[in-house]
C-alpha cells in the first residue's frame, strides 16, 4: 500500500532528503523510474484519496488517547513557516519572506497551526499561502488572502474538530495585524498575542508613552511582580512582569498589555514579551500561555529536519498538501504510539490491561518519548500498525527504522 510505504519511508532515519527515492530507497537518479518510486508519485500526485479526511482522522487518534487528546490547559498556535524551493513552475513558489532563512527569497510557505502544552504539541492544519504575485489580480484578486486572512479560517477549523484551548497565541507577526485582533475580539476567543516593542500607533503627546517599550522603560520596579517560569526540563528561571497602560489598553480595560522579561532594568531585546491579551487571568498564567508557543519553532525543527517537510519534489497545490498531511500524520503517530507504550508499561495497570495495550508484534519500542528532542535515539516502529487504524487495513508484516526567530518580517 502506497500510504504504508511513504509513511514508513518519512520515518526512517534521515540520511539524506526525503525525496520520493529516499523514500522507497532507491538511487536518486538512476532508479527514478523504478516501479516504486513512480507508484508513490501517482499516490502523491494522481490518486483519490482526501488529505483532509486523512488529517481528521489523525486528530480523532490524537484526541482518542487521554495522553495526547488536547486539553483546554493547552494553547493554539497560530504561526507560519518557510522554505527554499527555485523556479517558479511549483505553485505557490515567489520572492517573500521565508522564515527558515530570515530574509525574502525563492521559497514556499505555509500557515499553520499547533497544540500545546507543557507534555505535548503536534500540528493541528496546514494551508499554503499564495503570494499576490501569482494571482492575475494581485492582492484584488477573489482568491487572495492575507496569512492572518488564513490563520482567522484555521482557528475555525480547529474550533470545528472540537480542539480545546486556553488562549489562541502568536508572534508580534499577527499579533501587530489589527484586523486579526478585531476579530479575535469579535468572536469572544481568549488570546495573547505578542506585539513589537517599538511599535508606535501614530501621534501622542510628547509626554505620553509612544511605544510598549517605552511604557514598559517608565515603571517603577515596584510594578513588576515576579514570576516563575518552569521548563520541560524542570528547571525553573525567574522572570518580571507587569501590566502596561497605553494605546487603549490598561489592567482594568477590556484588553490588557502585558511585559514579561528576565530583567526590568535592561529589557534585553531576546527575553521580553510584549503581549496583549483579553484573558482576566494573573500575569503568571499570561506568562505560561505565550511560554507555550515556543514549542512551534520545536515542531519546525523535527518536522524539517527529520521528517522531510521541505524534501518534496512535486508541482500542484494538491501533492503539495497531501505531503505536508503525511508529515504530520507521522509527527503525530509518535506521540501517539509513545503514549500507548507509556500506558502499557504502568506498574499498577492490570496485566489484562497491560497485554490490551501491548504495540502490535513486530513493532520496535521508542527509546524516547517522541518529538522532545530534534532526533529520537534509535527508535524503531511498525507503522503500519498504525495505519492500520487510520486507513482500517490489517497491518503488515515489515517493520521500518524510524528516526526520528524572533524577526521582523514584511507584511503581506
Amino acid at each position: 500500500m502506497a500510504f504504508d510505504a511513504y509513511l514508513s519511508g518519512l520515518l526512517l532515519p534521515r540520511d539524506r532528503s526525503k525525496t520520493l527515492t529516499a523514500l522507497v530507497g532507491a538511487e536518486p537518479l538512476v532508479q527514478a523510474q523504478a516501479a516504486e518510486v513512480q507508484r508513490l508519485q501517482f499516490f502523491l500526485s494522481e490518486a483519490a484519496w482526501d488529505a483532509e479526511a486523512i488529517n481528521a482522522r489523525r486528530l480523532a487518534l490524537l484526541a482518542a488517547e487521554p495522553a495526547t487528546a488536547p486539553s483546554a490547559n493547552g494553547v493554539l498556535v497560530i504561526d507560519d513557516t518557510g522554505d527554499r524551493k527555485e523556479g517558479s513552475a511549483t505553485d505557490h513558489v515567489a520572492r517573500q519572506y521565508l522564515g527558515s532563512v530570515g530574509k525574502i527569497d525563492n521559497g514556499i510557505v505555509a500557515v499553520t497551526t499547533l497544540w500545546a502544552d507543557e507534555a505535548h504539541y503536534y500540528p493541528l492544519h496546514v494551508v499554503p499561502y499564495t503570494p499576490e504575485r501569482r494571482l492575475a489580480g494581485g492582492k484584488q484578486d477573489p482568491a487572495f488572502r492575507t496569512k492572518p486572512q488564513i490563520a482567522l479560517a484555521l482557528v475555525e477549523q480547529a474550533q470545528a474538530a472540537g480542539i480545546l484551548f486556553s488562549a489562541i497565541v502568536s508572534d508580534c507577526f499577527y499579533g501587530d495585524n489589527n484586523a486579526l485582533e478585531a476579530a479575535l475580539l469579535e468572536r469572544r476567543l481568549p488570546h495573547v498575542l505578542a506585539r513589537r516593542g517599538a511599535l508606535g500607533r501614530g501621534w501622542a503627546p510628547v509626554q505620553a508613552d509612544h511605544s510598549f517599550k517605552d511604557a514598559a522603560r517608565s515603571l517603577p520596579l515596584c510594578a513588576w511582580k515576579k514570576v516563575v517560569r518552569r521548563f520541560s526540563d524542570g528547571h525553573p528561571e525567574r522572570w518580571w512582569a507587569a501590566e502596561l497602560t497605553l494605546f487603549g489598553y490598561g489592567p482594568d480595560r477590556p484588553v490588557r498589555a502585558v511585559c514579561a522579561t528576565t530583567d526590568r532594568r535592561a529589557l534585553p531585546a531576546l527575553s521580553t514579551w510584549y503581549l496583549t491579551t483579553n484573558l482576566p487571568a494573573p500575569l503568571g498564567e499570561v506568562v505560561r500561555l505565550y511560554g507555550l508557543r515556543n514549542w512551534v519553532e520545536q515542531s519546525y525543527k523535527q518536522m524539517k529536519d527529520e521528517l522531510g517537510w521541505a524534501d518534496f519534489m512535486v508541482r500542484s497545490d494538491r501533492a503539495i498538501r497531501r505531503h505536508w498531511t503525511l508529515v504530520c500524520c507521522a509527527f503525530a503517530f509518535c506521540w501517539w504510539i509513545d503514549a500507548l507504550q507509556t500506558r502499557a508499561s504502568e506498574p499498577s495497570m492490570p496485566a489484562e490491561a497491560r497485554k490490551k495495550n501491548q504495540l502490535p508484534q513486530g513493532a520496535a519500542v521508542l527509546a524516547t518519548p517522541a518529538a522532545r528532542g530534534a532526533r529520537l535515539a534509535d527508535p524503531g516502529v511498525l507503522a503500519c500498525a498504525l495505519l492500520g487504524r487510520l486507513c482500517r487495513h490489517g497491518p503488515a508484516s515489515r517493520t521500518r527504522r524510524a528516526a526520528w526567530r524572533p524577526e521582523r518580517r514584511p507584511r503581506d
